[in-house]
């Protein structure tokens, strides 16, 4: 059947184009498809320069950023006429009228409908998008576009695919990266009150600047109701829109007859994961020892995110103890008399560290979900060394649930004026606040949380204050109780904030650099692979086809709608196959 090979992709950023939006202030989240690829720990290399499209080094490459002229349009015709493969996330205009195309207007939110081949049927809201109009001759064409509603007028396609010479361009309209960085961070910085929720339950405008404040979701047409009338986010969006890129992608190199390898987002064995953490906020011993018992019940380790002036020095030790993650709980909330101030936050951890006693200080969340600006938040948590954060999370009843379209942990991007770059902070973001008692969503939320997560193979991520297991123990451990037995029902495990970014910078930092030619074995750079990781090797077609009649064929499990081969690292340190 031939020798395996490996897809070369690049990923074309154009630097003299990059510089000159920069010029203008203007965002490239386009670039975001590089970390979306490094998640996945799919190989890929930068293209800096418009002419290295032609070096034929490359099977692959995903367009980001180009000039948009004459030459570009040049080397990227030139390119796939040769037999190259190219993927673009709106953006090539400067090639739709070799393709027999003509762009169209630009629109800032609305809906994809995607067939199951691309990923989830349900529609997909985005927040940039611009189609194309083509002769159906000129290309083919999958999912469809909707304005504003996920019923609205029709926009036209959301794929288009066009022959060019030997080879082929892709092209989403929808700006996917841009999109999902919409989804996670917001539509722009948070500079004032956000917009209430129609219903009045979620009144953001309080006064307080928070994480929620800039959400790119629609209060009527991304929540979802349960059977008590509870009001949630429903939908990981960002999530999806990663799976359907990705998926995409894996998809169009197996049908060229080349190999994509991936890494699995956890360590063999494990399918999602459920966390618990808690903020200390009134800091009554009474509530740590109580929040104690009730986790004891359960088994579970948590995040305890510490707010000054905190607990009695011996519970911090039984904290730990118990095995459980020492946190930060950084205040900038002005009836406190804290403020949104970087020398503030860096004297607020110097007293953490040194009341609690920890060696070191992993994850952050902010006091209220306070947060202004756009990334000045990771920058501080970054130069503290502080590895996670945890903010991103609803600080109303009415906006429970997926608000930021995503319950992975993500590397958040930075604003233009840093050159859109990629802040060294995991953010984790929360699904809800204290269920149960009242003042937040009730229950019925939890199972359509644990579903939903497990779906995209996510964290799902439920804050309780400790003072709620002191003054309403009754609701809050059946809250809690109930979290654990959907859970672990559904093959969750319980991680800390610690141990989650432990896994994902291992796993991020094990490097795939080849297969081998003879039997499709991935080949990892020895020395940086946790034990633990699987890599998955999707077939290509051919191959796929032939293992339904090959005895000795490996098994194969399904990845992105894809047939793959695992293979998993074991305690000697070599990748074998296993299922």
């Amino acid at each position: 059947m031939g020798e395996w090979k490996m897809a070369s992709l690049g990923v074309l950023a154009d630097r003299a184009a990059l510089e000159k939006r920069w010029r203008y202030g203007l965002n490239v989240f386009g670039l975001y498809v590089g970390e979306l690829l490094t998640d996945a720990g799919i190989p890929w290399r930068l293209l800096d320069d418009i002419s290295l499209v032609q070096t034929n080094e490359f099977d692959i490459v995903i367009v980001v950023c180009t000039a948009e002229d004459e030459k570009s349009a040049r080397h990227l015709a030139a390119y796939a006429e040769q037999g190259g493969i190219v993927i673009g996330c709106g953006g090539l205009n400067e090639i739709a009228r070799r393709l027999g195309a003509i762009p169209g207007p630009v629109y800032a939110s609305g809906y994809a409908h995607l067939p199951a081949a691309l990923g989830d049927s349900r529609p997909l809201r985005f927040a940039a998008a611009q189609p194309w109009a083509a002769a159906p001759a000129a290309a083919e064409a999958s999912g469809r576009l909707t304005l504003e509603a996920p019923d609205g007028a029709p926009l036209g396609a959301a794929l288009q695919t066009f022959a060019l010479g030997a080879g082929f361009v892709h092209r989403w309209a929808v700006d996917i990266p841009a999109t999902i960085v919409a989804l996670q961070q917001g539509y722009g910085p948070v500079l004032g009150d956000g917009i209430p929720a129609p219903d009045g339950s979620a009144a953001i405008d309080d006064g307080l600047l928070k994480a929620d404040d800039r959400i790119a979701l629609s209060w009527e047409y991304d929540r979802a109701f349960t059977e008590t009338g509870q009001p949630y986010f429903a939908h990981p969006y960002a999530d999806l829109w990663r799976d359907a890129l990705i998926g995409h992608l894996l998809r169009t190199a197996s049908a060229a007859g080349l190999v994509l390898p991936f890494v699995d987002p956890w360590p063999d064995g494990i399918r999602q994961v459920a966390m618990i953490s808690h903020d200390s906020d009134l800091n009554a011993d009474e509530a740590a020892d109580a929040t104690l018992q009730a986790l004891g019940r359960h088994g579970i380790q948590s995040t305890w995110c510490m707010l000054e002036p905190g607990y009695s020095r011996p519970v911090y030790e039984r904290i730990r103890a118990d095995g459980h993650e020492l946190a930060f709980h950084y205040n900038a909330v002005h009836m406190e008399d804290r403020y949104w101030d970087e020398a503030d936050f860096r004297r607020q951890l110097a007293w953490c560290r040194e009341a609690t006693g920890a060696e070191r200080i992993v994850s952050n969340k902010n006091h209220y979900t306070r947060f202004e600006g756009w990334g000045e938040l990771f920058a501080w948590c970054e130069a503290a060394g502080i590895r996670s954060d945890q903010t991103r999370g609803p600080s109303k009843r009415g906006n429970v649930g997926f608000l930021f379209g995503t319950c992975r942990p993500y590397v958040p991007m930075a604003w233009w004026e840093e050159r859109n770059r990629m802040y060294d902070v995991l953010e984790i973001g929360f699904l809800t606040q204290d269920l149960g008692i009242g003042a937040w969503a009730d229950t019925s939320v939890i199972v359509p949380f644990l579903e939903q997560t497990a779906a995209v193979r996510g964290v799902a991520h439920f804050l309780c204050h400790q003072h709620y297991f002191h003054t309403r123990p009754a609701e809050l451990e059946a809250a809690l109780e109930m979290i654990v037995e959907e859970a672990r029902k559904r093959k969750f495990v319980f991680w800390t904030g610690a141990r989650i970014d432990e896994w994902v910078r291992a796993r991020r930092a094990a490097t795939i650099t080849g297969i081998a030619a003879d039997s499709g074995q991935p080949l990892v750079e020895g020395g940086n692979t946790p034990e633990g990781l699987v890599v998955w090797i999707p077939l290509p077609m051919e191959r796929a086809n032939a293992s339904a009649t090959d005895g000795s064929a490996q098994p194969i499990e399904y990845r992105y709608n894809r047939p793959c081969i695992r293979y998993r690292r074991n305690p000697e340190g070599t990748l074998c196959v296993g299922m």
